[in-house]
């Protein structure tokens, strides 16, 4: 019937164009909220431009680094960052590069080099120039300053010991409740010892 008939297949005909019509929208729709390919939908055209396509975000930086977003901006502040890029909306936008250097930073921090000194050195690098003698004297005085700890510890450590040896035989001559005033008693210690005071004085700054 529908084969034989001209007029009723020009009226499906029709039909059919016109569900296509009303269903290719909501389709496209569809695909639009899914977050699917927008193909379907013929000239339509949408740029999603990021703006940090080229870098990372200041918490971007932060997360890869481990470190908190403050930490990111103060590095930056102090020049132990390269000054970051401004997008057009204002955010900061690191070079990838960043993420090694927080990574490097920390590192340094652990052996004892300071923020000032990586301050120093970094921005010389990032100068042009080779501050790879600098870095090694620093070495250096970190190792002497280490081994100087080391040894006011080790004279902090005797003195402890015989401050102990001294309040334990207070404590024994004491009676039942009786005060014996130890930490008034370090004065007489500190006279009657040659051993010097605690000399552990590693800064950082």
């Amino acid at each position: 019937m529908w084969h034989g008939n001209p007029t009723l297949r020009k009226q499906r005909e029709g039909w059919a164009t016109r569900r296509e019509h009303c269903i290719s929208p909501l389709y496209s729709f569809a695909h639009l909220c899914l977050g699917l390919t927008l193909e379907c939908v013929p000239r339509l055209i949408i740029h999603m431009v990021r703006e940090n396509a080229s870098g990372l975000l200041c918490g971007e930086v932060a997360k890869a680094a481990g470190v908190s977003a403050d930490t990111v901006r103060h590095y930056e502040k102090i020049g132990v960052l390269p000054k970051a890029h401004r997008s057009p909306s204002g955010y900061r936008i690191y070079p990838q590069s960043a993420v090694e250097r927080v990574a490097v930073v920390q590192r340094a921090l652990q052996i004892g080099f300071t923020l000032a000194e990586l301050s120093e050195v970094l921005k010389a690098r990032d100068a042009g120039g080779a501050p790879c003698r600098r870095v090694f004297e620093l070495a250096q005085m970190k190792l002497r300053g280490i081994a100087a700890d080391i040894t006011a510890l080790k004279q902090t450590e005797r003195y402890l010991k015989k401050v102990l040896t001294d309040w334990e035989q207070q404590i024994q001559r004491a009676g039942k409740g009786e005060r014996v005033h130890l930490l008034h008693s370090l004065t007489d210690v500190f006279k009657n010892s040659s051993t010097t005071t605690n000399r552990f004085r590693r800064r950082r700054t």
